[in-house]
């Protein structure tokens, strides 16, 4: 029997890794707070309680706007913060070990993704219920879903971020550093509040613009609270701009903990 044939099959996804990590970070008082709690208790403050959250908008009302705002924050805050301690775990060795199983670092990588994604989900979940039992509303059915969808995949590029900040960082602080990076991000980004002028200008260029403003699209068609309307170009070339450097940055550090090894 040759070597070929007893090779173990490769596995493209880990059940149990997975699992495993989602009750982590369900453990995890820092993930808890900052991505679950967090998000709820800002949009409860600028939108759920707000006396101005009732305002309509071009296809419902502000708590939508603000709800679906928060959602999108708490995602790229746990992709961010997740995807950055699976690359650290990846730069202090794990990745040896992982090779010597029949999960390859690809599939450890999808395995972390995935999990990431899913405690994403109950992020989303836990504002958009919030939004709901205070009064958010949209013109018809799909606009939730669409944005919904949109705040998921769209956060994958949060992803990206957190993988380069761990692997180029030092594990003990990349996954604070990456979520601190992502309310600045949100702070200055027009996420919190609405933001005009020059401040509004250096905003279009920030990493959350992009990815908020196309999550809003639904229940906005690009308005803003200003009276200002974004084109949808602007605001998919700010998303495809940020991938690109964020996924340059992923790579950066992929070749950093190579040449370490």
């Amino acid at each position: 029997m040759t070597a070929t044939a007893i090779r173990p099959r490769r596995a493209v996804f880990a059940p149990s890794l997975f699992r495993i990590e989602v009750l982590r970070q369900l453990r995890n008082p820092f993930t808890l707070v900052f991505t679950l709690a967090m998000p709820i208790g800002m949009y409860l403050i600028f939108g759920g309680f707000a006396e101005w959250g009732d305002a309509p908008m071009a296809h419902g009302n502000t708590k939508f706007q603000v709800m679906v705002s928060m959602g999108a924050f708490g995602t790229a805050t746990a992709m961010s913060s997740l995807c950055s301690l699976a690359a650290s775990e990846v730069r202090q060795g794990w990745g040896r070990q992982i090779s010597m199983t029949p999960l390859p670092i690809g599939g450890y990588a999808a395995t972390k993704i995935t999990a990431a994604l899913a405690f994403s989900s109950l992020s989303v979940a836990g504002v958009f219920v919030a939004g709901i039992l205070t009064g958010a509303q949209a013109d018809d059915a799909w606009r939730w879903i669409v944005s919904a969808a949109v705040i998921l995949v769209g956060g994958t590029l949060f992803g990206l971020w957190g993988m380069g900040v761990g692997m180029l960082l030092n594990p003990d602080s990349a996954a604070a550093l990456a979520s601190i990076a992502i309310t600045v991000f949100g702070f200055i980004g027009n996420v919190f509040m609405p933001l005009d002028g020059a401040m509004l200008d250096v905003a279009r260029f920030t990493p959350l613009y992009g990815y908020v403003s196309l999550a809003r699209w639904p229940i906005t068609d690009g308005q803003l609270i200003t009276g200002q309307t974004d084109p949808m170009w602007a605001v998919l070339l700010n998303i495809v701009v940020w991938a690109a450097i964020f996924l340059a940055l992923a790579l950066a550090g992929v070749v950093r903990s190579r040449r370490r090894a």
